[in-house]
């Protein structure tokens, strides 16, 4: 039995749209796929840096105590002493 041209024409129309949409999905995939890989770099290098601004904070924070430290220090030391006393 002879295949129908129209039938073989629809088929081939069909499968030329289906393959142009799986291309237009592979690529859009492409393009998702390297945004979020930016994305993960992004958030590597963030991190990093937000590591990095903890640790100064931290320095600082503990300077912050040795100094309020020797100020209390300080302060208890010269409680009792007179305006003129060294």
């Amino acid at each position: 039995m002879a295949e129908d041209p129209i039938a073989q024409g629809e088929a081939a129309a069909l499968t030329r749209r289906y393959e142009q949409h799986a291309e237009q999905t592979n690529d859009a995939l492409k393009v998702i796929k390297s945004d979020v890989l930016h994305l993960r770099l992004e958030v590597g290098a963030n991190t990093t840096r937000l590591d990095a601004v903890e640790s100064k904070i931290d320095a600082m924070h503990q300077e912050m105590t040795r100094n309020q430290a020797q100020i209390v220090e300080l302060l208890t030391n010269l409680v009792g002493k007179g305006p003129g006393a060294s």
